[in-house]
């Protein structure tokens, strides 16, 4: 691969220039090949990112074929929402897991990405392999976006650490919890990390990393007895940790439904539960957690892409039961 340095690119450092003339190649990307010693100029490598170029001079960039990824492709359906040749959003299914990791090395939902989208992925990294940006907890159903190349990678990760704070970009989820928080409205603010004792869990510790996710009750049902014993919560996430939702809610008294990492002593509760209602939440075997909300700007375009997936059949059946009050 040739570039000629046209001396419009803002920068004669030799980094810049190619990540003005390479978008779709990440910088870390291109900074990695430079340092390998894979640019040259006049049949000379060229391994310091900082050097300076000159217009005319011709940049040569031997990029690798990307590597096999580790994983394997698996020939596993999707739920595809949208699909260009930069991103993938897809309605995930519970029980499907995002990544391969120890006792899932396969059957994931990365196995199932290289096999849908074969050579269109882009070596990221120098591995062909989907560009993971978010993730949804195995058990958790709803919407995920993933990057099919560097330029979206780039672009999806930086929205995604961003969080909505500067941008356009929102997540909501659709959360059954325990009881009725005592407002209709309202904000969890407390640090996030891993648990002191249970390695598994996470917990909100004081010296974790900052995590804030804003509710709003969008229905709340009765018990036998007439009295509130469960809510249907509109989340949104302002930071993205690992559990967030299941901890807070937790944190504040409002475990979610079915939730047997972070919800164990609520068990109990289910004795106030009609016998419909404890039988769907007994044949629901996971935490009653949706991904029900999408809002990004495309990585090229830039153009607000908007997404809402309505709740899968196990949790409507949930809710009708809660609902009836059975």
């Amino acid at each position: 691969m040739e570039v000629i340095v046209a001396g419009d690119e803002g920068s004669a450092r030799l980094d810049r220039v190619l990540a003005a003339r390479l978008p779709d190649i990440s910088r870390s990307r291109l900074k990695a090949l430079i340092l390998a010693g894979a640019v040259s100029l006049k049949a000379t490598v060229i391994r310091d990112p900082a050097y300076h170029v000159t217009p005319g001079d011709t940049i040569t960039i031997d990029v690798p074929e990307a590597a096999p990824a580790e994983p394997k492709a698996e020939d596993i359906a999707l739920d595809i929402v949208f699909e260009d040749d930069d991103i993938i959003v897809i309605n995930k299914p519970a029980g499907l897991v995002v990544h391969p990791a120890a006792g899932h090395e396969t059957g994931t939902l990365v196995n199932a990405l290289i096999a849908h989208c074969g050579t269109s992925l882009s070596g990221i990294g120098g591995v062909r392999r989907p560009g993971i940006v978010h993730r949804l907890d195995k058990d958790t159903t709803g919407l995920m976006v993933v990057a099919k190349n560097d330029l979206a990678h780039q672009s999806l990760s930086a929205q995604f650490a961003d969080h909505g704070r500067t941008g356009e970009m929102r997540r909501g989820y659709l959360a059954f919890a325990w009881g009725v928080p005592n407002r209709q409205r309202g904000t969890v603010d407390a640090p996030i990390d891993r648990h002191p004792h249970a390695r598994e869990k996470m917990a909100v510790r004081q010296n974790g990393r900052a995590a804030v996710t804003h509710w709003e009750i969008r229905e709340s049902f009765a018990g036998r007895d007439g009295k509130p014993v469960a809510s249907l919560l509109a989340c949104e996430l302002e930071t993205g940790r690992t559990h967030q939702i299941r901890v807070h809610l937790a944190h504040i008294g409002h475990p979610l439904l079915g939730d047997a990492v972070y919800g164990p002593h609520f068990k109990t509760k289910a004795n106030q539960l009609g016998p419909e209602s404890r039988g769907a939440l007994a044949a629901l075997g996971r935490q009653a957690l949706h991904s029900y909300l999408l809002v990004i700007e495309h990585p090229r375009s830039g153009e607000l892409l908007h997404w809402e997936q309505p709740l899968p059949e196990d949790l409507l059946l949930l809710k009708s039961r809660l609902e009836a009050a059975l």
